[in-house]
């Protein structure tokens, strides 16, 4: 079965924004949350540009030290790189591997620690429709 299709709709789909990248640090794929995140840095037309050129010097650093751990061994695949307190989220390197397990990229993944607002199984249907169908499972 061709995955392709499933794995780009999982990206796409994601509030986070999911930047991909090459071993060679060129930006491939930014998902809709990312071209909206990076919008006044330049959204979708920073694909096939390098990511290092929108860091500072010492972060470039940092970001070539993890991809060379990456390489290091198949077993180093994520790092935690940042706490961002104003939005409560935790940012971290993740490697990106082919079958083999040959490094072949790495993208930046943000996981948010708010706990979520909206009502369970919540589709949208007037309060009492939504308590009767619950009731009824």
């Amino acid at each position: 079965m061709e995955l392709t299709k499933y794995f780009r709709s999982v990206l796409e789909q994601d509030s986070c924004a999911v930047v991909l990248c090459s071993l060679d640090h060129q930006i491939i794929y930014m998902n809709p949350a990312a071209v909206s995140r990076y919008a006044r840095s330049g959204g979708a037309s920073l694909v096939g540009k390098s990511l290092l050129d929108c860091h500072s010097a010492p972060a470039r650093d940092r970001i070539e030290r993890v991809t060379a751990w990456f390489a290091e061994s198949q077993a180093n695949n994520r790092i935690y790189t940042f706490r961002n307190e104003e939005e409560n989220k935790d940012v971290y390197m993740v490697a990106l591997r082919d079958t083999d397990g040959t490094l072949i990229g790495y993208y930046e993944k943000h996981e948010y620690r708010m706990p979520e607002t909206a009502a369970l199984y919540d589709f949208g249907l007037p309060q009492d429709a939504s308590a009767e169908r619950t009731v009824k499972e």
